[in-house]
């Protein structure tokens, strides 16, 4: 399947999100922060990365916008996945590159959705 780069400083968010992708069989690469989500994302050219906003350091638009803005790994497509939920975050997250955005708690159904949807499965 796909291997897929986690950008998120929470350890039980990281924890879902791996075990759901794991149990679908993708391959995962995990980050603490932007800026090694970034660096990652250089180095091991992900299928696709779900990121986070909240972090500290590099913001996730931030790193968002580092990728989509870099020639070696504009393809890959971010999907968003935060807390915050206002229309604005979208517009934003969509300026900095992101394929597509979901909103904390997300459901399992709903992230392999879109995964699959981004990943052109």
């Amino acid at each position: 399947m796909a291997r897929v780069l986690i950008v998120d400083d929470s350890p039980t968010e990281m924890h879902k999100l791996t075990g759901w992708l794991e149990q679908h069989g993708h391959q995962v690469l995990k980050a603490n922060n932007g800026a090694d989500g970034v660096a990652l994302a250089r180095l091991n050219k992900p299928d696709a990365v779900l990121m986070d906003i909240v972090m500290p350091g590099m913001n996730g638009f931030q790193a968002t916008r580092q990728l989509s803005k870099d020639p070696e790994t504009r393809a890959i497509p971010v999907i968003v996945v935060t807390t915050k939920d206002q229309e604005t975050d979208r517009i934003w997250a969509t300026r900095q590159g992101a394929r597509d955005f979901l909103t904390k708690p997300v459901e399992e159904h709903a992230l392999i959705a879109k995964l699959k949807e981004v990943l052109g499965a």
